[in-house]
């Protein structure tokens, strides 16, 4: 395993980068190696032999910054059913998908508006519902995750406790693939398709103690723009740093404490945090092995567009089925 990288004091509180809160070694370190890279001043050559996310040289172009969006700085807006928050989005410079956060109050019914015409993926944080998909009807309690295609109204039902969810929200561009009957439930802890042995982008100084990776939702059960994938660390994992060249990326630290890895360095993410990744920006996460550091730490979220190439390394179709 590659040597830890020391977490400056000050870094616990997560902001965009470009920042002036962020620590000074966390800016020194990006404008000098990730900021040229976003600007396409540079290339990533990737190692075929490797797991990478590419291999071809990519050339990075994005108005979006990287970020670590701490979860108790959410700006959270009342809405008649709770409240709700969008830690990603337009106004985060990111193009491709958005990220709400959803506090729904006890036994109340939540539509997303436009949802009929965007692709989405839900996450249940914490307490309990119902749901209706295309594919009937489902009882909803934390880890279980909602596939919506677009053209089908998202709508869900939250139970005596609230419900507390993740939305990751996605318009297709009218040339993916769609799947006739689509898989629209799933559970995070589901590890029946898993990506294994992942050593990222080449040149990152890769961990040999890799995490595995839950495909939830991707293109062999019916995704067509949008996926979700989910991380298991146990201590001493990593899953390595790697880039998208064309796809952003939002995730959130689920379960545990950890590290996020963001453009050029690593920093302490805990449950309720959110990572977003421009196209080309590296990214990852890890459980150090530490006597304060828990049993476990999940991470779930994925590329948009999906990345085929994490398919192809798991050895699994990249077609919609």
């Amino acid at each position: 395993m590659g040597v830890l990288h020391r977490i400056p004091h000050n870094s616990e509180r997560g902001h965009a980068i470009g920042d002036p809160k962020l620590p000074r070694e966390f800016l020194e370190r990006f404008e000098k190696r990730a900021l040229p890279l976003l600007r396409g001043e540079i290339k990533i050559d990737n190692d075929p032999k490797r797991d990478t996310t590419s291999q071809e040289k990519i050339v990075v172009s994005s108005p979006a910054k990287p970020a670590i969006l701490r979860h108790s700085d959410f700006d959270y807006r009342a809405i008649p059913e709770g409240s709700i928050a969008e830690p990603v989005g337009t106004h985060t410079g990111a193009e491709k998908i958005a990220l709400n956060v959803v506090r729904m109050s006890p036994e109340e019914k939540w539509k997303l508006d436009r949802s009929a015409s965007e692709e989405n993926i839900v996450v249940v944080f914490d307490g309990s519902g119902e749901a209706e998909t295309i594919n009937g009807h489902h009882v909803l309690d934390r880890g279980a995750a909602l596939y919506s295609p677009t053209g089908q109204p998202l709508e869900l039902l939250s139970g005596k406790t609230g419900l507390h969810v993740y939305v990751w929200r996605s318009t297709l561009r009218g040339d993916e693939q769609r799947s006739e009957n689509p898989r629209t439930f799933n559970r995070l802890d589901n590890d029946e398709t898993q990506l294994k042995n992942f050593y990222g982008t080449e040149g990152m100084d890769p961990s040999e103690e890799t995490a595995v990776m839950n495909f939830v939702f991707w293109p062999g059960t019916g995704s067509s723009r949008l996926c979700l994938h989910c991380g298991h660390m146990e201590p001493g994992q990593t899953f390595n740093v790697h880039v998208h060249p064309e796809s952003e990326e939002a995730f959130m630290a689920f379960s545990g404490s950890g590290q996020f890895y963001l453009a050029d360095g690593w920093y302490p993410a805990e449950a309720g945090d959110v990572l977003f990744a421009p196209p080309g920006v590296p990214h990852g996460t890890r459980l150090p092995r530490s006597d304060e550091m828990p049993d476990e730490f999940v991470t779930c979220g994925g590329p948009t567009p999906f990345d085929k190439v994490l398919y192809e390394r798991a050895s699994v179709p990249t077609e919609v089925k």
